[in-house]
């Protein structure tokens, strides 16, 4: 397959890019990036984008599937309109395109919670993305919706640094385990498993079943 990937910087980005890179299933991964990855394989290839000025973009965009991982903080965003930009339109209007342009796939990270209808703004946004990307012309979308991520960010995030390791003390706990941790190396499994085994046209995984598809 020939894949093309948005947020190969951020935690699940760049480990769902080595996974691409070393599965002999995917043969081209194309990254569209805001900077670069500092990666060099003979299967990748990388282009610079604005992600603001996409819908206006002539870039190339008929894959086999579409990975997309993009996403930020309020913190890192500043406003909510910002996060909303990035999180949602930055990640719409690329698999629009994408769909327009004749990928097949799309396998879109999301997050445990995402419900159109919640009154917190980070699950509203993430599920109306969630119900959003189901009107375009895909053949096939996966919605992964991990819990908390482990793993070794660029960033610093506090809230992560101090709850996860009580989240992992907890996970025996039948109310807290649907919550505990998944390492950013299984969900970047699960989104390449979903790619290749998925035969519904729409399917959402939660945190279980992410760990199951992983497998």
């Amino acid at each position: 397959m020939k894949a093309v990937l948005i947020g190969a910087t951020g935690l699940i980005g760049r480990a769902l890019l080595k996974e691409l890179l070393l599965d002999d299933s995917f043969s081209e991964v194309k990254v569209l990036t805001r900077r670069s990855t500092e990666l060099k394989h003979v299967k990748l290839s990388e282009e610079i984008v604005d992600f603001d000025q996409i819908k206006s973009s002539e870039i190339a965009l008929n894959f086999d599937v579409m990975f997309s991982t993009l996403g930020t903080t309020i913190k890192t965003a500043g406003t909510k309109e910002r996060q909303w930009e990035i999180d949602y339109d930055m990640q719409f209007n690329t698999a629009e395109l994408a769909s327009n342009a004749g990928t097949r796939k799309l396998v879109l990270l999301s997050s445990a919670g995402a419900n159109a209808k919640s009154k917190v703004f980070y699950s509203r946004m993430k599920g109306e993305l969630d119900e959003a990307v189901q009107n375009l012309k895909f053949k096939q979308v996966s919605i992964i919706r991990p819990s908390m991520l482990a793993g070794n960010r660029e960033e610093f995030r506090w809230v992560e640094k101090i709850f996860t390791p009580i989240m992992y003390a907890f996970s025996w706990v039948p109310g807290i385990r649907k919550y505990r941790p998944i390492k950013d190396v299984i969900v970047a499994k699960a989104m390449t498993n979903a790619a290749k085994n998925q035969e519904k046209s729409y399917a959402v995984y939660e945190l279980q079943g992410v760990f199951d598809l992983a497998k």
